[in-house]
């Protein structure tokens, strides 16, 4: 099974607006709402691709209850804990640029977190964990390394998602994976990664400190993948960019629908890349369609050690 947890969930309200004027009345051309959270649109494109997870994480209130409605009419499998304030309200306008206005969220009290860590108890060995998105003001830096220890201790892969020094803590745990984009990566080591050179350099670096599997995602450039057998390249697909939400959550749904079925590293790091570009490419999350469809268009190469 494949476990998403998202500390921090989200509604997304996402407005265009086709001229936008700050300090004026603007009215929409276009709205759409979907649930938000980076474990959240994980499952939900696990789910286009035709494999199952359980949703983890924090919701309450009103825009709690919409989160969890849309994933059961998605057939989402969802284990949330509820919690007293309302799950927080994003909000993405999209007009000459874009731009977001991120709600805070709810605060997570000590017992509502022993209640998380009590369901990753109940887990099987050989599960997968995502940890997604970053971890709310309330909660300490240090949960994701705790959960991190507690996924070693009872051999679930984890899998983290996240930046700063909540990812470095979890670095000694041996995550399975790792996914941050070059400037995350130029973070953990105070520095700029601008090439694939340098990202494989510090890539190695990753490895090197515990964690089994990184990508590392190059925007335009591609993505690189990483572990102590192998270092692969991709290149990106042709298409016009519409969308930059979630398509850092498509690269690791992607890749772990294809390693839950044991698929090959290579083909996994394809998809991965495939679905990352479909999302990016789309006003919502990708569909297998359209992953499979620029899939065609992805080389992996293999680069000498």
């Amino acid at each position: 099974m494949i476990y998403t947890c998202t500390l921090n969930p989200s509604i997304d309200y996402i407005a265009r607006v086709e001229d936008f004027k700050e300090g004026h009345l603007n009215r929409t051309s276009d709205t759409f709402v979907y649930p938000g959270g980076k474990g959240i649109n994980v499952s939900r494109v696990l789910k286009h691709l035709g494999i199952d997870s359980t949703a983890l994480g924090y919701t309450g209130g009103f825009t709690g209850a919409f989160l969890k409605d849309f994933l059961t009419e998605e057939q989402i499998l969802h284990d949330f804990i509820n919690v007293s304030e309302v799950t927080r309200i994003n909000v993405k306008l999209k007009s000459h640029k874009e731009t977001e206005i991120n709600g805070l969220g709810p605060s997570i009290s000590i017992e509502k977190q022993h209640d998380l860590l009590q369901k990753i108890d109940h887990m099987s060995e050989g599960d997968f964990l995502l940890l997604a998105g970053s971890i709310p003001p309330s909660i300490s830096e240090d949960f994701y390394a705790e959960i991190a220890k507690k996924c070693k201790d009872q051999g679930i892969h984890a899998v983290i998602d996240t930046a700063g020094e909540a990812l470095r803590k979890t670095l000694s745990f041996q995550p399975f994976l790792i996914k941050p984009n070059h400037h995350e990566l130029g973070e953990l080591f105070q520095t700029n990664v601008n090439s694939k050179e340098d990202a494989i350099f510090y890539g190695k670096k990753l490895l090197e400190a515990g964690v089994q599997n990184v990508i590392v995602s190059m925007a335009g450039d591609g993505a690189i993948f990483l572990n102590k057998d192998t270092v692969l390249i991709s290149n990106v697909p042709v298409g016009t960019v519409k969308n930059s939400v979630g398509a850092g959550d498509s690269v690791v749904a992607g890749f772990l629908s294809q390693i839950i079925q044991e698929r090959d590293l290579s083909t996994a790091f394809q998809y991965g890349v495939a679905a990352g570009s479909a999302t990016a490419f789309s006003e919502d999350l990708c569909t297998l369609e359209q992953v499979e469809s620029l899939r065609k268009q992805i080389v992996i190469e293999e680069v000498t050690r």
